[in-house]
């Protein structure tokens, strides 16, 4: 997100890249390079994105408007791999789909460990998720905070670089998709369960890093992915 966008004129599309990262990572495709987590997902992907300059940002007002469409959708996860201020307009929306019984896994944002909470994973009825590497060390530049729930893999994640290549990619925005993937596993399983329910399963089996307990670090810790069937 990183803040509000204000230009003369009509701003450039998104490059698609992230967001092809982000959805490769969850339902990818079984013949390619990035399979995917969930590759037999239902996925509603919105860009909302605007790019300027290098970069990839959106404002408030586009994402709630993306938000509200995927309420209107019916969805039952949202994964938000974007980070940035706090908004009370966005701050409304992320309290309505709560109400709805949608369940919001968010990037904690990669400021870095001094950096101010990021939203919208800052927010309680979001889950926060911060990256690690393969030996369960948080990234540099991941944000911390008593708000940082859970830990997944987002350092050197093999993903799509672009609709053909793909290569590895690091921040908070990959490691978000991991938890979305179970939070839709578990519920796939039992689709009875409620938004507060998956969250509580998704940090009750969590796997413990760092200081014992939940920490600002690593939250409750490395997400667990849900036993066979």
């Amino acid at each position: 997100m990183r803040g509000s966008v204000s230009t003369g004129s009509k701003p450039a599309p998104s490059d698609l890249l992230h967001g092809t990262a982000v959805a490769a990572l969850l339902v990818g495709n079984a013949d390619s390079r990035s399979p995917g987590l969930v590759p037999q997902a239902e996925l509603v992907a919105v860009d909302a994105f605007q790019k300027v300059a290098q970069d990839q940002r959106m404002d408030a007002f586009a994402l709630i408007e993306a938000l509200d469409y995927l309420t209107a959708q019916n969805v039952r996860i949202v994964n938000l791999s974007l980070a940035g201020p706090p908004n009370a307009a966005l701050a409304g929306q992320v309290g309505q789909m709560a109400a709805a019984d949608i369940l919001m896994i968010a990037a904690a944002g990669n400021g870095g460990p001094r950096a101010a909470p990021a939203y919208p994973a800052a927010y309680d009825a979001v889950l926060a998720v911060t990256a690690v590497d393969r030996r369960g060390q948080v990234y540099r530049r991941a944000n911390r905070g008593d708000h940082i729930d859970l830990a997944a893999p987002g350092v050197n994640v093999w993903t799509a670089a672009s609709i053909r290549g793909a290569r590895t990619k690091t921040g908070t925005s990959y490691a978000a998709p991991f938890v979305t993937a179970a939070a839709a596993l578990l519920w796939q399983r039992d689709p009875s369960l409620s938004a507060a329910q998956l969250r509580d399963r998704l940090r009750a089996s969590a796997r413990d890093l760092g200081a014992d307990g939940r920490d600002a670090i690593f939250g409750d810790g490395l997400i667990a992915a849900p036993p066979p069937c």
